[in-house]
């Protein structure tokens, strides 16, 4: 029997969580008020737990071992939880450090977000180290535990999506369970090869990496299975590599947690239309993506790309782009979304800088700048010609944003990613995918001018400076 003042810190905790997780209006999977006052005494459980037939297969879902301390409790409502995964899962971090995640429960809802957390890619020494002038990829030596806690705002306020209660915008995710997964593997959560690169230099020791992202997702999707209950909706979402996984994950996320509505939204992580033996002139993204099929083990047989190929029927493995078209015919009922700036130089960058020998060669920064961004329009127009015929998968193109060189539209706020011409704003295309009827609104910026012409944004030179 729970004393006196513990009674008295539940109910106060009760009021509390509904004041700030109750939604404005009820969303299918909401509960009750009288549900959830319940919930917040006695925490819903599990209701579709990985099976024996899951567990079984290419690539399985592995559950912690019973006992095992994964840190997370039940009750602690609105609050970032540490939930750790243990070696038996297969989940690692590219430094072959325990791989961990993030959980913010509310009592008033089943609806989550999966938000994958951005940050580069590797696919060589330099990269891997995080060489400094060197673009690499985050968290090369492991995720610390209090991850989330308010010193660390580039993954704790990231986004309007995992933020519960935002200065800057509202949308419906900041009422629902959230799931921050993190990053730290440099492919973009899709790779399955342990790699061994050697310094080019011949004074470092051989750098062991584990481009373990497939694996590390499907631990944390076990884990959702048999912790939490089944999702009415769900909405993957993330930017830059988080966009990029969520992408690519989308399809077995999908299927295992089974959620009534599913929502996509791949911010600023495109996967372009682009034939393996493609022209890299007619097809600027060919030589990076041979580069990856090969270093993160991505063609290997019953590998990552032909383990997705199994349950998406469109799906060509000659050609990665069309993961939008295989997931559009796949989940006809869902609603997708894809978002990137025009301008954008900084997923440019990783896509091209070392690939193209004029990029390299450029006598000027200036000039190398603007050979990224002649390939990123080809690559761009490709992509949103081929999400114009998808009715259920929408293409969102703004054209520039003075934050993070115009890399990722929904981080930090969802403002200035505005289309003038169309009288668009990003909330307007993010509506559409989450309370959307009819063909996802898709829509393109013809030129950056009304952008540059914005006045000064404070805040967003702050976040530049913290970012470097």
């Amino acid at each position: 029997m729970a004393a006196p003042g513990r009674v008295t810190v539940v109910l106060a905790a009760s009021a509390v969580t509904l004041l700030v997780a109750a939604p404005l209006k009820a969303e299918e999977g909401d509960y009750s008020f009288w549900q959830t006052l319940a919930n917040l005494v006695s925490p819903p459980k599990a209701d579709n737990k990985v099976t024996a037939a899951q567990r079984q297969g290419n690539y399985p879902l592995r559950s912690n071992p019973p006992g095992f301390a994964d840190g997370f409790r039940p009750g602690a409502y609105s609050e970032w939880q540490t939930v750790q995964l243990a070696p038996e899962t297969g989940a690692v971090c590219g430094d072959g450090s325990p791989y961990k995640f993030f959980v913010n429960r509310t009592a008033n809802t089943r609806n989550t977000i999966l938000y994958m957390e951005g940050g580069g890619a590797c696919w060589d020494y330099a990269s891997c180290t995080g060489q400094s002038g060197v673009r690499g990829a985050r968290n090369p030596n492991g995720i610390p535990d209090d991850y989330m806690k308010l010193l660390n705002p580039g993954a704790s306020l990231v986004s309007p999506f995992v933020t519960r209660v935002s200065p800057f915008d509202a949308v419906k995710t900041q009422g629902w369970n959230m799931v921050y997964v993190p990053y730290c593997t440099g492919d973009i959560y899709s790779g399955d090869k342990v790699a061994v690169y050697s310094d080019p230099s011949g004074v470092g020791a051989p750098l062991v990496w584990h481009h373990n992202g497939v694996r590390n997702t499907r631990a944390v999707i076990a884990w959702l299975k048999d912790n939490l209950p089944r999702p009415t909706q769900m909405l993957s979402t993330g930017c830059s590599a988080g966009g990029a996984g969520s992408l690519t994950n989308y399809f077995p996320t999908r299927r295992d947690l089974a959620p009534t509505r599913g929502y996509l939204i791949n911010d600023s992580g495109p996967i372009f239309p682009t034939p393996a033996n493609g022209d890299p002139q007619a097809y600027p993204s060919q030589p990076l993506m041979t580069k990856i099929r090969n270093v993160w083990g991505l063609d290997a047989a019953n590998g990552p790309l032909a383990y997705l190929a199994s349950g998406m029927p469109q799906f060509n493995l000659g050609e990665l782009g069309s993961l939008y078209t295989g997931l559009s015919a796949k989940y006809p009922s869902d609603r997708l979304g894809h978002t990137h700036f025009w301008k954008d130089l900084n997923y440019s960058s990783y896509s091209y800088e070392r690939f193209h020998p004029e990029i390299i060669a450029a006598p000027t920064q200036a000039a190398k700048q603007q050979l990224i961004h002649a390939r990123w329009d080809i690559d761009t127009a490709r992509l949103s010609q081929r999400l114009n015929g998808l009715d259920n998968f929408g293409g969102y193109f703004p054209q520039y944003r003075a934050l993070n060189e115009s890399h990722c539209t929904t981080i930090v706020d969802f403002k200035n990613a505005d289309i003038q011409a169309q009288n668009l704003q990003l909330k307007n295309f993010i509506d559409s995918v989450l309370d959307g009827q009819g063909k996802v609104i898709d829509a393109s910026e013809q030129s950056d001018q009304a952008d540059r012409a914005k006045p000064f944004n404070p805040l967003y030179w702050l976040v530049d400076q913290l970012l470097g």
